[in-house]
């Protein structure tokens, strides 16, 4: 629906209906810029599904009224909470489909193989990666959507009682309750997460790939275009790398494509002549975090690097006890952290007040605050190679 007649019509209807909201957005990644919502879809038993097109329809306001004092039901929240709050979207307590789905232990967690062996219902996922801004959308691509959102409270309900089965209700939800409370950080440094960076040797090369991830970034906003079809990550690395002296040269080069090679071809030179003359290169290893890749631990830290390896391995096999997944039981940055920098009196009092601060949540210190301080302890006092495999 795309008009604020129909619109507030399916407010009335939604609000009329009962228990949570299951909800799922469609954005066009991969052809736009933005990562704003094309598409929402909304469900509710009593109600029905409802799919709303954002930039038609403007304000959300009256939809989150009703909407934010009950649950929403999601499948991989993350991924949907900012372009559903851009709009205005923001819900107080969620359940994550597909968080539930790993914390329950289900082996495979995409939406589509969750529904089968739970539901016993085939899901196509033929339209996940589509241009949803497309307009008009495909009658095909509309009945997709709404499938999405009309399966998740019966999908919420069976991953619930396995969550309750396992006694594992109170993990998610203050899983879920963090996902609601994270923040996306500002990336330092993007360009360097262009494709093939390593393949670069020298400050002046970063220094051009630099310039030409600025400019192709400018331009794929003003366009609202993913940079990547503009031209691709490798293509400007090449650039980099070959560091043409001409403008000539930069056209003759083989390895740089892309539908905007050629056609902003100056916009490209200016981007290579700023980066050769750049009389601040940027370093080889960038700003970092202050800890080191784990692959230099050895090296650097042997202590550090026997008590990341040590709590890794002792963190696995509470892993394997409570059948979660080890990235969910505590993430690899803040295990990271902790083992670079860990508290000067290693009890499992200190460790776990050196957790929270990285965001741990209390059921993870319940059960790894100890189990971390015992390896620290270890590595203090048997000095030598850590577990290989850990």
């Amino acid at each position: 629906m795309d008009t604020r007649e129909e619109y507030l019509q399916a407010v009335e209807a939604l609000a009329g209906g009962s228990g949570p909201f299951a909800v799922d957005a469609e954005r066009a990644s991969g052809f736009r810029y933005s990562q704003r919502a094309y598409l929402i879809q909304v469900f509710r038993r009593g109600a029905g599904a409802f799919l709303f097109d954002p930039p038609a329809i403007g304000s959300f306001a009256e939809l989150q009224t009703i909407m934010r004092p009950e649950e929403w039901i999601l499948h991989a929240a993350s991924q949907d909470l900012a372009c559903l709050r851009e709009v205005g979207l923001d819900p107080e307590v969620i359940f994550d489909t597909e968080l539930g789905a790993r914390l329950a232990g289900l082996p495979r967690v995409g939406l589509a193989t969750v529904v089968e062996e739970l539901l016993g219902i085939h899901l196509a996922k033929a339209h996940s990666a589509a241009d949803w801004s497309t307009r008009p959308l495909p009658q095909g691509w509309l009945v997709y959507a709404a499938l999405d959102v009309e399966l998740l409270p019966d999908l919420r309900d069976r991953i619930g009682a396995l969550l309750d089965e396992a006694g594992k209700a109170e993990i998610a939800r203050q899983e879920f309750a963090a996902v609601l409370e994270k923040t996306t950080p500002v990336r330092q440094e993007p360009w360097r997460r262009l494709s093939g960076m390593h393949s670069l040797r020298s400050p002046r090369q970063l220094a051009i790939a630099r310039a030409l991830w600025t400019a192709r970034d400018e331009l794929a906003q003003q366009l609202d275009t993913a940079p990547g079809r503009l031209v691709p990550d490798l293509s400007l690395v090449a650039v980099a790398k070959a560091q043409p002296a001409s403008k000539r040269d930069l056209a003759a080069l083989k390895d740089f494509t892309g539908r905007a090679s050629r056609r902003e071809l100056d916009r490209w030179w200016a981007a290579v002549e700023a980066g050769t003359a750049d009389p601040e290169p940027p370093s080889m290893r960038g700003t970092g975090d202050g800890v080191p890749a784990p692959r230099v631990w050895a090296e650097k830290n042997p202590e550090a690097d026997r008590r990341l390896k040590l709590a890794r391995a002792a963190l696995t096999v509470r892993a394997e006890e409570l059948a979660i997944p080890v990235e969910n039981m505590l993430t690899p940055e803040t295990l990271r952290r902790v083992a670079w920098a860990p508290p000067a009196d290693t009890t499992p009092e200190t460790v776990a007040t050196a957790l929270a601060d990285q965001g741990a949540r209390p059921w993870q210190l319940e059960q790894l605050a100890a189990l971390i301080a015992d390896a620290f302890v270890e590595a203090r006092q048997a000095p030598g190679p850590a577990p290989a495999d850990a």
